[in-house]
């Protein structure tokens, strides 16, 4: 017997990810096949409403069905995404590249199918594939065997996918009748009755909600009608928070920079869009505001959960629980009214920290946390491996499987962060920086890639291009939080000389990232002009 025969079949049934037969030619076993992999990801599901998380939202209970989910899994407490933006986090997790390898920088990019890595490897791999609900990287996702995907943002009511199976793209659009939520799942439960039993499966189940505007079906209209939802302190009051970079020398920018809950920035707040300007006390109107939209938001929330549940009860009645990973996860996180600011894009916590659960198969490490650091560039690969693949040299993103079978190992020292749409709709200066386990430096560089855009509304479907910010330069500076000692980020230590050595060695780290993922600015010299005038201020 060959002395590899035992540490091989350990192995084999501990991952699951291959059988031992395909290990050892010629040979029977009842090992489990290849695993079938559930990449569940929904829309802005930011991790402090998600209740394993521990966060201030977890005692309202609100992902009972994701919260038993991580306690069957590992729940990675430090999951980022590379780019707090929709479609450029897509693009990420499909090719296991970072933005300027793969080409999608913001909200206007797109992958072609060639370009549609995840899918063609796991293909590879004898899986049969399928891609089910938000999409938007706006090229048809031929590179999966069936599809049935919402063309760009969808409808939250009676919504319109293109089907793979009803004709050629663009022209295959179906139309359905329901809530968004549940018709995914509606689909996603449909695909499995018809799938091939003899393959694996490979399915990216990705839902539209809970992205704005938080739109819910009427069922859910009591949900949490006479709960008060615990606020943020920062939402009020931090007096040590930012740079001039978001507040503005002696403050003058901070009623432009990031929109708002609260009346601060002149024509995006949520005290505006639900109408309570009338209210004459701050405090009592940007509280308002902060309950409507956390309600909204966490009805959407209840929505993909409920849905889940009915996903997770179909896999279990039909045998497919014990052999299928399931990974939930979103595409990035979300500002919920820390430090008064709505939707995603900054390299903060609440957005740059995305929730990442995985249930492996018979998993050995059921309900345990991990601190190890990963990157959304890493889960293709990681997917690959557990598939019984190996990482394709063009893919920068590496397996974190290890951290899988090992919660306490350790992964990257540091994650690489950029994000490159200055000033477009929610007026986020455009910047970069690291994130390690105890530290974070963010440079804000403000200035477009596109200068041509300079002079233009940055929001050019407003009437009154007066209420529009354009995309001009805002002043560059640096931001540096010790999240040991301050995890929520409210104040800003990069002028302490204390940290001095510190913040040098996290300048070396981020042009070190830089060059190695393909992240400088050759290509943008009004970029690299501002980063080389305030590189060592």
């Amino acid at each position: 017997m060959s002395k590899y025969y035992w540490p091989t079949l350990v192995i084999c049934l501990f991952l699951g990810t291959t059988s031992f037969a395909q290990n050892r030619r010629g040979a029977t076993s009842t090992a489990p096949a290849r695993p079938n992999i559930i990449y569940i990801m929904s829309d802005d599901h930011t991790s402090q409403a998600i209740g394993a998380y521990g966060e201030r939202l977890s005692v309202l209970n609100p992902t009972p069905n994701i919260d038993k989910l991580a306690r069957e899994g590992v729940l990675f407490e430090n999951a980022f995404c590379t780019n707090s933006i929709c479609t450029p986090s897509r693009a990420n997790i499909i090719t296991g590249q970072y933005s300027q390898t793969n080409g999608v920088l913001d909200l206007d990019g797109s992958l072609p199918p060639e370009r549609q890595y995840l899918p063609l490897e796991m293909k590879k791999l004898g899986y049969q594939t399928a891609m089910i609900g938000k999409w938007h990287l706006e090229h048809e996702p031929a590179a999966f065997d069936y599809y049935k995907v919402l063309k760009g943002q969808g409808d939250y009511f009676d919504p319109k996918f293109a089907d793979s199976h009803k004709g050629a793209w663009p022209n295959n659009m179906v139309s359905t009748k329901g809530y968004v939520t549940d018709v995914i799942t509606d689909i996603t439960l449909e695909w499995l009755d018809k799938a091939d039993k003899s393959k694996p499966f490979f399915l990216m189940h990705h839902h539209k909600a809970p992205h704005d505007d938080f739109e819910y079906p009427e069922r859910y209209e009591k949900y949490l009608a006479d709960i008060d939802i615990p606020e943020p302190a920062s939402m009020y009051a931090q007096p040590f928070f930012g740079s001039e970079a978001t507040l503005g020398r002696y403050r003058t920018l901070r009623h432009r920079i990031g929109t708002s809950i609260s009346g601060r920035h002149p024509y995006r707040s949520y005290t505006r869009q639900y109408g309570l300007d009338s209210i004459s006390d701050a405090h009592t109107q940007t509280s308002k505001a902060y309950q409507m939209y956390l309600k909204k938001y966490l009805r959407c929330v209840k929505g993909v959960d409920d849905n889940l549940g009915r996903l997770f009860d179909y896999l279990k009645k039909n045998g497919l629980w014990d052999n299928t990973i399931i990974i939930y996860t979103s595409d990035q996180g979300m500002m919920l009214g820390e430090h008064d600011y709505m939707d995603k894009r900054w390299m903060y916590e609440e957005s740059m920290r995305m929730p990442f659960i995985v249930k492996n198969v018979k998993s050995a490490q059921a309900n345990t946390r991990t601190k190890a650091i990963v990157n959304n560039c890493d889960y293709g690969p990681t997917m690959l491996e557990l598939a019984g693949g190996a990482v394709p040299a063009y893919m920068q993103g590496e397996s974190f499987r290890r951290v899988l079978q090992n919660p306490a190992e350790t992964f990257r020292n540091a994650t690489y962060y950029r994000y490159w749409m200055h000033l477009t709709h929610h007026d986020v200066p455009a910047h970069f920086g690291v994130r390690t386990d105890r530290y974070k430096l963010i440079f804000y560089y403000g200035a477009h890639y596109l200068p041509q855009l300079y002079g233009k509304p940055s929001m050019p479907w407003k009437k009154d291009v007066n209420e529009s910010y354009p995309f001009e330069p805002t002043p560059a500076a640096w931001e540096f939080y010790d999240l040991t000692l301050d995890p929520r980020e409210l104040t800003n230590r990069y002028h302490d000389p204390k940290y001095k050595s510190i913040i040098a060695d996290l300048k070396q780290e981020i042009l070190a990232q830089r060059k190695k993922y393909n992240e400088t600015d050759e290509k943008y010299p009004n970029i690299q002009k501002v980063i080389d005038g305030h590189w060592n201020d």
